[in-house]
C-alpha cells in the first residue's frame, strides 16, 4: 500500500472534488464500447501534479481500465509531459493494463528517470508478458552504463 501524503491546499473540499474526478474517470471507463454518434467529450479541469498523482493512484486500484480510457487520460492531462512522479504512475498504469500504444512513454521514463525506474523494471518483469519483459531488457541494455552501480546490479538481477 502506498503512503499518501497530504496535498498542499488540500482539505475536505478538495477531497470531495477529487472523489468526483475519480468517479468521473471510472464512469468514462465503464461506458459501452459500441460506437455511437460522436458524443461531447467530458470536460476535466486542469490538475496540479500532486492531484494527478493522487488521481492516478486511485485509478491504479481499478481492476481494469479500457484502452480508450487510458488514451483519454493521456490526451486530457498530457501525462507523458508531466513531472517524474506523475509519469511514474502513468507508466504503472500502462504496464498494469498492457497499454501497448504508450510503451514509448515507459521506454522514455526508464531512460530519463533511471533512479525511479528500478521499481518499474520489476513491474515489467512480474507481469510475465513477453513484450513487457523484452521492453525492460532492451531499455536496460541501452541505459545500464549510465546507471549507478547498485541500481544497475538490482535491475540486472531482476532481468536475468
Amino acid at each position: 500500500m502506498r503512503m499518501r501524503r497530504p496535498l498542499a491546499g488540500g482539505g475536505k473540499s478538495w477531497g470531495i472534488a477529487h472523489f468526483y474526478k475519480v468517479t468521473k474517470w471510472i464512469g468514462v471507463n465503464r461506458r459501452p464500447r459500441k460506437r455511437k454518434r460522436r458524443e461531447k467529450e467530458e470536460v476535466f479541469e486542469k490538475l496540479l501534479p500532486d492531484q494527478l498523482v493522487l488521481l492516478l493512484e486511485h485509478l491504479l486500484e481499478q481492476k481494469t481500465l479500457s484502452p480508450r480510457t487510458l488514451q483519454s487520460l493521456q490526451r486530457t492531462y498530457h501525462l507523458q509531459d508531466q513531472d517524474a512522479e506523475v509519469r511514474h504512475r502513468w507508466c504503472e498504469l500502462i504496464v498494469k493494463h498492457k497499454f501497448t500504444k504508450a510503451y514509448k512513454s515507459v521506454e522514455r521514463f526508464l531512460q530519463e528517470d533511471q533512479a525511479m525506474g528500478v521499481y518499474l523494471y520489476g513491474e515489467l518483469m512480474v507481469s510475465e508478458d513477453a513484450r513487457q519483459q523484452q521492453l525492460a531488457r532492451r531499455c536496460f541494455e541501452r541505459t545500464k552504463e549510465q546507471m549507478d552501480r547498485s541500481s544497475a546490479q538490482v535491475v540486472a538481477e531482476m532481468l536475468f
